[in-house]
């Protein structure tokens, strides 16, 4: 009896659950730290998948993870794929995301904005701080 009668109330949600999809005017806001660049792969892939479920995306990268918006300096690529991080970075900018460093990633390096690969801005604490408010925004960090 229990059985029956939570397959039947789980087949009554089933219509409500697609009014809980992630609509397009959402936003994700993806802040990668990490060096590690396994982790900046999963963490821009999964930037891409939501770009292409029509989520806006934005991404900003401090510390060791900044190094992904500098030219010349490249990553490593992974399989199946085989492409890297920053392959996939530049393909979030192609696609009009927003990317940028964090505002004291190069002050406290020995890089200037002229280094960032073309399509990477350079952060404005309050205006960072003034997107996190919004209600629409989900954060993500790695």
């Amino acid at each position: 009896m229990r059985l029956s009668a939570l397959l039947f109330f789980s087949f009554l949600l089933i219509p409500i659950i697609p009014s809980f999809a992630v609509e397009s005017n959402d936003e994700l806001f993806v802040v990668v730290t990490t060096g590690d660049e396994e982790t900046q792969m999963m963490a821009i892939v999964l930037a891409t998948q939501s770009l292409n479920q029509n989520i806006n995306v934005r991404v900003l990268l401090c510390s060791s993870a900044g190094d992904l918006a500098i030219k010349g300096l490249e990553s490593r690529s992974f399989e199946p794929a085989d492409r890297s991080p920053k392959q996939l970075l530049k393909g979030l900018i192609n696609q009009g995301v927003k990317v940028e460093v964090c505002g004291i990633y190069l002050p406290n390096r020995n890089y200037e904005e002229s280094d960032l690969i073309e399509g990477i801005g350079l952060a404005s604490p309050p205006e960072v701080a003034e997107y996190m408010r919004n209600d629409l925004v989900r954060y993500f960090t790695f």
